[in-house]
């Protein structure tokens, strides 16, 4: 394909709805991507590792909020400045996305670039990483859309957002789950719910793929004050004069949720690759979280009894 592709990692969350769950495990404030919540790696970790299968690391950013800095110091302390972006507040996601095109642009050009949160897990990280080579191709051969990943529903969940896919995005069989989007639905009632659910579509992961003009441009037309906002950052050198300009423009009251705002208002440049039966979850809640470590323990227990069946007896 050429160019490699850029990962950017989005770990500027609060966590606020797992806060007491990540201030029972690691004992103090830390958001949830900093916490440890299965075996021994953080959240943010594990994507880490996951997005890295993928997409090559040194091609890849953290879009961080400068107060958490005593939490991802020790995780990404290896690392160049320049691909870490630290933001001086969390304005939420329209604004981590934003910034992290613009440092981008300094590292490359127009190159595809794929936006991962790190509150997600998936009991099949392999259909993961096809999924996102997939649509990083796709993203090469449509150079006017963002591609999304599309989770397969299991339950009419009403805490989801929802995808309605529409026609194929083109008419070469090998790209058959690869559709238009035609409506998004955030969070919806019991019964849009198990409508939809009914209908077969898909949960939104959030996981979006694009060129990142085409991420520039669909950020102009939805959102034009964030990027009218960000402008004069556009010009600042690194270090202490990017930092003083980024203070200015957060201090401005900044916020925005990037599917809400942006993606939600721009389903003419979206396409949807459906994931299949990933076993994809969002770690939103206790809930949740509770839910994918016991099925983690049963698929380690099933594990275990079968290399024990498979194991010859001692005499």
């Amino acid at each position: 394909m050429g160019r490699q592709p850029w990962a950017v990692i989005l770990a500027g969350g609060e966590g606020s709805r797992l806060k007491s769950l990540s201030r029972f495990i690691a004992g103090d404030d830390r958001p949830k991507q900093f916490c440890a919540l299965f075996g021994g790696k953080t959240l943010l970790g594990r994507t880490r590792a996951r997005v890295a299968r993928a997409i090559p690391p040194h091609q890849t950013l953290f879009v961080v909020v400068k107060r958490h800095e005593p939490y991802y110091r020790s995780e990404l302390g290896e690392l160049d400045p320049s691909r870490i972006v630290v933001q001086p507040a969390n304005a939420g996601t329209t604004a981590a996305i934003l910034y992290s095109l613009l440092r981008l642009s300094r590292l490359d050009e127009d190159p595809i670039v794929a936006f991962f949160p790190t509150d997600h897990d998936y009991a099949d990280e392999f259909r993961f990483t096809q999924a996102v080579q997939t649509a990083v191709e796709a993203a090469a051969d449509y150079p006017e859309d963002l591609i999304l990943l599309g989770a397969e529903a299991d339950r009419p969940e009403e805490q989801y957002g929802w995808i309605e896919p529409g026609p194929p995005l083109s008419g070469d069989p090998s790209r058959g789950s690869l559709v238009r989007v035609n409506r998004f639905r955030e969070k919806p009632s019991s019964w849009v719910a198990r409508e939809l659910f009914n209908r077969g579509c898909l949960w939104n992961t959030f996981v979006v793929v694009g060129r990142a003009q085409t991420f520039l441009d669909v950020l102009q037309s939805a959102a034009p004050s964030v990027c009218g906002a960000f402008e004069e950052l556009k010009s600042m050198p690194e270090g202490e004069a990017e930092w003083e300009c980024a203070s200015r423009i957060y201090a401005g009251g900044l916020s925005g949720d990037f599917s809400h705002d942006v993606l939600a208002a721009s389903t003419g440049r979206l396409a949807v690759l459906a994931l299949g039966n990933a076993g994809w979850s969002d770690l939103g809640t206790p809930e949740r979280v509770r839910a994918v470590a016991d099925s983690k323990a049963r698929a380690w227990l099933r594990g275990a009894e079968n290399n024990s069946a498979r194991s010859p007896g001692l005499c």
